[in-house]
């Protein structure tokens, strides 16, 4: 448990873990979280924002991680999407481990059937369901040339959004490199709101 402690806290310090791996590792990160369902615990939006403010501050090209990072979001989801369609429905039969949880696959579920093909663009804003959604959708057969179409687009649009934020946010800020935990606090929290949300709602209902 020291051992697993020691890892989710190395993992979840985007800061150490740019300083460290720098465009190579954000882009592992982004493609693990997106493609592999074992990497739906990662911190891809604290990373995006974090790695925009490094960039402001001359540490990284904005423009080549725009570009690099969005392919491998692209790339990671069509992954995803092509281990949903082997797998098939059985993944939803699928017994829990300390790498699979059957829930999250569930709630991408829900999410894709609330949203349609829309699922693949908006569950790039929320953790845990852009992992499982584009799995979901190779499940469900989504038709391919439509999924790379909103692939496409949802993982420009999630990366580009991520890494401007916190490019103009270190612009506008040059100290605020020195207080990145609180930044990395705030994106964290918008960044589960939507699921407090929808848990309220749903208590709402049984209410």
């Amino acid at each position: 448990m020291e051992t697993l402690h020691e890892l989710l806290s190395r993992l979840y310090d985007v800061e150490a873990i740019i300083r460290w791996g720098g465009m190579a590792m954000i882009c592992a990160i982004v493609f693990a979280e997106t493609g592999l369902m074992v990497g739906f615990f990662l911190p891809g939006d604290s990373l995006l924002v974090t790695a925009g403010i490094f960039a402001a501050d001359g540490h990284l090209d904005v423009y080549s991680m725009l570009i690099l990072v969005s392919l491998c979001a692209v790339v990671g989801d069509q992954l995803g999407y092509f281990i949903g369609q082997k797998t098939g429905p059985a993944l939803f039969t699928r017994e829990d481990s300390w790498l699979f949880k059957r829930s999250h696959v569930l709630r991408a579920q829900a999410f894709y059937e609330k949203y349609g093909a829309k699922t693949i663009v908006i569950a790039r804003f929320v953790p845990i369901v852009r992992t499982f959604a584009p799995v979901v959708a190779g499940v469900g057969q989504m038709n391919y040339r439509r999924f790379v179409r909103y692939n496409v687009f949802g993982g420009i649009l999630w990366v580009g959004s991520m890494i401007l934020t916190g490019y103009l946010i270190g612009t506008a800020l040059p100290n605020i490199n020195k207080h990145i935990h609180l930044v990395i606090g705030v994106v964290v929290f918008l960044s589960i709101l939507p699921a407090i949300i929808e848990v309220m709602r749903a208590r709402r209902r049984k209410n």
